[in-house]
């Protein structure tokens, strides 16, 4: 699934019926490659939205966690 949606990204235009023959052949039903496809496809829409419009992420995505303020 990983080597689906990492060739999905860095190059769609490669995919071929195999592709998903092989997620197939991993036990995926073809909902799930439908699922794993269009997830990939919305997180690279979305980041390629958010980078193309120049959207900072919030503060405390740019720090770690501070553990004491954490729920037990």
């Amino acid at each position: 699934m990983l080597d689906y949606v990492l060739k999905l990204t860095r190059e769609p235009w490669a995919m071929r019926s195999g592709d998903v023959e092989a997620l197939r052949g991993a036990g995926f039903e073809d909902t799930a490659i439908l699922d794993i496809a269009q997830v990939a496809a919305y997180f690279g829409f979305v980041n390629r939205l958010a980078d193309g419009l120049g959207v900072e992420l919030e503060p405390y995505w740019s720090s770690p966690p501070d553990p004491s303020t954490q729920d037990g």
